[in-house]
């Protein structure tokens, strides 16, 4: 990011890491190149700066939200992702269960249906590593 970076794009930044975590963000920055530093930096002021730091929705509702919708588009990566972030939002696994539901209903029974597994399977990791 230049010197001259927007305020939204500092904040956007200070989101994602309170989201996502600081090791994520860390690897992303660091695995960033001069072709996808552009869409990093657009992400962090659009998504993180513009959306996520909104006042009107706390955290969990957006996890909630974004994980549904994640769902519903087959973005199977970005599901486990924010599924991961929960960690960080608030939103527990009856959360995402009941949004999932929703997917499932207003989506498809097959995009819930796989967003579940994936969902499943990041638990397991999750309970796994405070196992460790």
């Amino acid at each position: 990011m230049s010197d001259t970076a927007s305020e939204r794009y500092h904040q956007g930044m200070v989101t994602r890491r309170s989201v996502l975590g600081d090791a994520h963000v860390d690897r992303a920055q660091a695995a960033s190149t001069e072709f996808d530093r552009p869409f990093q930096e657009l992400i962090t002021e659009a998504a993180w700066g513009h959306v996520w730091s909104r006042p009107e929705l706390t955290k969990r509702e957006r996890s909630m939200i974004t994980i549904a919708l994640l769902a519903a588009l087959g973005q199977d990566d970005e599901v486990a992702m924010h599924v991961r972030a929960t960690a960080n939002t608030g939103a527990s696994r009856e959360d995402i269960r009941e949004a999932l539901l929703h997917v499932a209903i207003y989506a498809g029974v097959p995009a819930a249906n796989h967003a579940i597994k994936i969902a499943k399977q990041v638990f397991e990791q999750m309970d796994a590593g405070k196992a460790a």
